[in-house]
């Protein structure tokens, strides 16, 4: 299967990183031909977004990848030869920048504490409505995550579970000293509430958030939002 050619105007960002003035370079790797090309087609519409790249398998991607060079990749998880989850970091040596979308009919858990472990940045079911992909793939571009709600909920309850069976009195979870507005934003932010419904609970503004998560993060010594809400989990702030 060969890919999709990339536009010969558009030059390849420079290596190890995105080109910040082109527009988003994408890769489409999914095992039904008919979806994939449906998604393509929809993602030539867009100015912003430029397709280099469809495989139908993992195997195939990896190859790929080097060349093509993708910001992004929409990632099928369970493709035949190789499962997309098994693909990623495989891509990620060839291609450090490169973000994974993943693309799925499942919404079990197991699939989703997979993609994250992989390094995944968003995670959406198929049933989503194919133009709305095209605004996933700007979310992911900007550094920001993206997981569907219903998925976040999930995941916020396994790991209140696992925190139920890890957590013992001779292993207690602490959390860096956080101010009393903090623990409050901490709180939410397990809760899966983005910004601005914090702040509409909180009656402050969403950059005042924003600043209290940065904070967080930085207390905490993690990178993302799912890792603070891990910590809050374990340490009984829930």
């Amino acid at each position: 299967m060969s890919p999709h050619p990339p536009s010969p105007d558009l030059p390849f960002p420079a290596e190890g990183a995105a080109d910040p003035d082109g527009p988003i370079r994408v890769m489409v790797v999914d095992d039904h031909a008919l979806f994939r090309r449906g998604l393509v087609s929809v993602l030539d519409e867009e100015a912003d977004i430029s397709v280099v790249g469809e495989a139908g398998d993992g195997q195939e991607a990896v190859r790929l990848a080097a060349d093509s060079r993708p910001d992004v990749v929409l990632m099928d998880v369970w493709m035949p030869h190789s499962r997309g989850i098994e693909a990623c970091p495989l891509i990620r040596e060839a291609v450090p920048h490169t973000k994974f979308i993943m693309l799925t009919m499942s919404d079990e858990e197991a699939d989703l504490f997979d993609a994250l472990k992989v390094g995944a940045s968003g995670y959406l079911l198929k049933q989503i409505a194919v133009t709305d992909i095209s605004e996933t793939i700007r979310t992911i571009a900007a550094g920001r995550p993206s997981i569907n709600s219903s998925m976040a909920t999930k995941l916020i309850g396994e790991f209140a579970e696992l925190a139920k069976q890890e957590s013992t009195p001779e292993t207690p979870v602490t959390l860096p000293q956080l101010t009393p507005r903090e623990a409050e934003v901490l709180k939410l932010v397990a809760r899966s509430l983005n910004n601005r419904t914090i702040g509409e609970r909180l009656f402050i503004t969403e950059n005042t958030v924003k600043n209290h998560v940065r904070n967080i993060l930085e207390k905490l010594q993690v990178h993302s939002r799912t890792e603070a809400a891990i910590y809050a989990v374990r340490a009984g702030y829930m």
